[in-house]
């Protein structure tokens, strides 16, 4: 147990061996049905991507802003990462965490070089696709429209990623192989763990994920474990409104994972003060056949071997993606964008 000062235990008593029984409640009535639906309404979008001006150069990678559409006419922004030099032969969506994101900031350098990455900010969070009808703070952005399935952003987040996706493959259209389908890779932390183990099951464009510290997984068992994070807002919703269990099932990661087809390496956390351990250990345990853990002694919390720990995750992703989108020199794309 690392020393700490919260009211609370952020292991909520779980040791190794229980985290790896942890599993995925069952889905609601016509989940499947139900995502199939978004995902077909955000492949239908027409996302009309612009790229912005180049912002800066560092890592070897030209950075410009963009903005793209989403579902419902939402204008999204965020930037795009290009090789300096040399042609674009793999292609990263990242999704963020709870806190937005105002710059590219540590998700630079991508996992493997000749990338191009797209950051996109999701509807509601900073700085890049702020709203005056979302509220920015993680602890009111994750209530918005949590009365129905059909309103709750999280939903209109996952599409978000979708769109991005769309957005990438039209501003590098050298990411589409010759066979017609793209090889992407999706990266999310926290947050975007959560936003991208809903958004997997769905979209095969994407050939390769990585999840560290996975949100949204267990929401039955996440209403009963404490945490500093934005589940703790849903835990306080919860005991005022219980019927939101009904829709938070559709919303639930780990429920998400035991669709998911796609080689995902997870880094869940067996301490995390702000996202339960058991949940995130669900997304991973939900993956029947293609998870791959990297497991964290640590998320959201600073520790002695916290720089280690990240760095070796880093590696361990890199050698991940390689080994699952390295595409063909006579596959790669050449083309540049000016």
């Amino acid at each position: 147990m690392l020393p700490h000062g919260f009211p609370f235990d952020p292991a909520h008593g779980h040791t190794t061996a229980d985290l790896a029984t942890v599993v995925a409640p069952p889905p609601p009535a016509h989940f499947t049905e139900y995502w199939r639906a978004r995902h077909e309404r955000a492949r239908a979008t027409a996302t009309t991507p612009v790229l912005g001006k180049l912002e800066e150069i560092r890592d070897g990678l030209r950075i410009h802003s963009v903005t793209y559409t989403s579902t419902d006419r939402t204008r999204l922004g965020g930037w795009l990462a290009l090789p300096a030099e040399g042609p674009v032969e793999h292609g990263f969506v990242i999704a963020h965490g709870y806190g937005g994101r105002d710059a590219p900031g540590p998700d630079l350098p991508p996992p493997l070089p000749r990338s191009a990455v797209l950051l996109p900010c999701v509807r509601g969070m900073g700085t890049r696709s702020l709203r005056p009808d979302i509220p920015s703070l993680a602890a009111e952005h994750v209530l918005h429209g949590i009365e129905s399935r059909d309103t709750y952003v999280i939903g209109d987040c996952v599409a978000d990623l979708w769109c991005a996706a769309s957005a990438l493959l039209e501003l590098v259209p050298s990411l589409t192989e010759a066979r017609g389908r793209p090889r992407l890779g999706l990266l999310g932390e926290s947050f975007g763990g959560g936003l991208g183990a809903l958004a997997l099951p769905w979209d095969d464009r994407f050939a390769a994920a990585q999840l560290t510290v996975p949100t949204f997984g267990n929401h039955p068992l996440r209403l009963t474990l404490p945490c500093t994070g934005s589940g703790e807002a849903v835990r306080e919703y919860h005991r005022t409104h219980p019927h939101v269990t009904d829709v938070l099932a559709y919303f639930d990661a780990a429920t998400a994972a035991t669709l998911i087809r796609t080689p995902t390496m997870t880094a869940p956390a067996a301490f995390d003060p702000a996202v339960p351990p058991p949940g995130q250990y669900a997304v991973h345990n939900a993956l029947q056949g293609v998870g791959e853990l990297f497991p964290l002694r640590a998320g959201h919390f600073e520790h002695d071997g916290t720089e280690q720990e990240l760095a070796a995750l880093r590696r361990a992703r890199t050698e991940f993606f390689a080994r699952h989108l390295t595409r063909r020199s006579a596959d790669a794309g050449s083309a540049q964008i000016p």
